[in-house]
């Protein structure tokens, strides 16, 4: 019998990819950081923004590999039977 995943799953899932989007979008588009909060902390450099990138990159794998791991041990889709 297989059980409904708990919030932590959604939350872990939901952050992964709210994460994911961001690193993407930060990629292409690495200016939104200024242009949303309307300060510019490293004056231009890029320097911000990458770490930003990197931040942004840590957490969806991290997210996305927890999500997993909290769906195959709450609903029980294991690979090994």
């Amino acid at each position: 019998m297989t059980r409904r995943p708990r919030a932590r799953f959604w939350v872990e899932a939901g952050l992964g990819q709210l994460s994911a989007t961001l690193f993407v979008v930060t990629l292409f588009v690495p200016n939104w950081i200024e242009a949303f909060f309307g300060v510019g902390p490293d004056e231009g450099s890029g320097s911000l923004e990458w770490a930003v990138v990197a931040v942004l990159f840590v957490t969806a794998i991290v997210s996305s590999v927890l999500a997993r791991r909290e769906w195959r041990c709450r609903v029980g889709l294991s690979t090994t039977r």
